[in-house]
């Protein structure tokens, strides 16, 4: 039996491909942008779907992660670093090649540290450092 939120021993998740652990932190992102805006907006599902995806395509998640690279420890810079240099098997459609590699990389830090259970950590990093504590 498998549950979601399952936490992966990290040296397990850095040994998973780089382009999968993309893959799972496409969705921690998208479900991040979802939910912020679904707290901080009154919009129409119409209208939040819009502003999600002018957030969630490469171009923009390449400009996102140039300012989240100071904050990454050295392991998320590898795990970056490995995805971003990886052969992955789609092109990008909408974005440059440059852009879709950082985009690329950002997922697979996302995903890898969803699976280590480091969701204090993704926070931190997706509001770039300004979490208050309460």
């Amino acid at each position: 039996m498998f549950k979601l939120g399952e936490v992966m021993d990290k040296n397990k998740a850095l040994g998973v491909n780089p382009v999968v652990l993309a893959f799972v932190g496409d969705a921690v992102y998208s479900l991040f942008v979802r939910e912020k805006f679904t707290f901080l907006s009154d919009a129409k599902a119409g209208e939040l779907n819009k502003l999600a995806t002018k957030e969630v395509n490469a171009g923009a998640q390449s400009e996102f992660v140039k300012e989240l690279m100071p904050l990454f420890s050295e392991e998320e810079l590898g795990v970056f670093k490995r995805a971003r240099n990886a052969k992955k098997g789609t092109k990008a459609k909408h974005a440059t090649v440059a852009d879709y590699n950082a985009a690329t990389g950002f997922e697979a830090v996302l995903g890898y540290l969803y699976l280590i259970g480091e969701i204090d950590r993704i926070n931190f990093l997706l509001n770039k450092g300004n979490i208050n504590e309460d």
